[in-house]
């Protein structure tokens, strides 16, 4: 079923819980295995099974309409289609919070906001999730370079800093942006949704603080013009618009502080839901939303971050400076 879209979630987050009913954990087993084995219809009447015995449970609509939407790209059946779309519609009435992602999958199918489609509690589960494997993923298998691509943007600015006294690393991860900062900054704080990521950049040693929160509430309780850097690296492709986290970070940065970020882009002007599930930003967006928010860009450059199927993924390295 390699026709199957996969969101970066979708093999682990079913997984998240019991359905509490051993004999419905059975069947929800069979139909994942069906499922990873290219059994569609199998697998769909598997999770079936399931749900007759709790039907209050998520992961099992949710895998239902995995199935289905499997089915229906295998056959392209309107019936298949629209039965796809009612168990995500069931799997996102039973979980609003959606921390499986049913959104983007509606979003797929032409259902739904596509710019409402990452909750928080979608990427905190996500994340969770993917932490173990996480650097492994990301570094060998998708080439991912946006640590190494900031930090020579940094550096290419003609007063470039060797140093920065108290820095941000917003979506710090497991602690990759923080080990491409180190012995350049004196007080680094990390902030991530996932505590499971967050674990890991702990064992770094590297941040003098780490933080559990979505970035934006986090900023918003920072002292005002508390930090003279402050990165987003591979964390604004989980946020449609960049005009208010610009903003956030705008009012924790001293006068002449920078910040640092990488996104995916796009050749239109607006902002799209991708199929690797991740928001791209066309430069029109990005520049509107750093003039929003009263920055300059002191850089702006295509950047390749990562690639995804052999090939480069679209992105740009911006660098944006509060003005004194």
């Amino acid at each position: 079923m390699a026709a199957t879209p996969q969101h970066p979630a979708s093999d682990t987050m079913s997984r998240q819980r019991s359905s509490g009913d051993l004999l419905a954990d059975r069947r929800f087993a069979y139909a994942e295995a069906c499922l990873a084995e290219g059994e569609a219809g199998a697998a769909a009447e598997m999770a079936e099974q399931a749900i007759e015995i709790a039907p209050r449970y998520a992961p099992a609509w949710f895998l239902l309409g995995r199935a289905r939407e499997a089915l229906f790209l295998a056959s392209n059946e309107p019936a298949a289609e629209e039965a796809a779309r009612a168990a995500y519609a069931k799997a996102l009435d039973i979980d609003p919070d959606d921390a499986l992602g049913a959104r983007l999958h509606l979003a797929d199918l032409g259902t739904g906001d596509a710019l409402a489609a990452i909750t928080p509690d979608y990427v905190r589960a996500l994340f969770d999730g993917y932490a173990a494997r996480f650097e492994r993923h990301l570094v060998d298998d998708l080439h991912y370079r946006g640590p190494e691509l900031i930090i020579e943007a940094l550096d290419a600015l003609r007063d470039a800093r060797p140093r920065f006294e108290t820095a941000l690393d917003l979506g710090c991860g497991t602690g990759l942006m923080g080990r491409a900062l180190a012995g350049r900054v004196g007080s680094l704080t990390g902030v991530d949704l996932s505590p499971e990521m967050l674990a890991f950049a702990r064992r770094s040693g590297l941040y003098a603080r780490l933080c559990e929160g979505e970035l934006t509430v986090f900023l918003a309780e920072e002292p005002p013009e508390s930090a003279d850097l402050a990165i987003a690296a591979d964390v604004l492709i989980y946020l449609p618009d960049l005009t208010s986290v610009f903003s956030a970070i705008g009012r924790v940065l001293q006068p002449g502080a920078l910040a640092a970020v990488s996104i995916q882009s796009h050749d239109g002007d607006g902002v799209v839901l991708g199929p690797d599930g991740r928001y791209a930003h066309g430069d029109a967006h990005l520049c509107e939303a750093v003039r929003r928010a009263g920055l300059d860009v002191a850089f702006l450059s295509q950047a390749a971050v990562r690639r995804q199927r052999g090939r480069d993924v679209p992105g740009r390295i911006a660098v944006l400076r509060k003005p004194v």
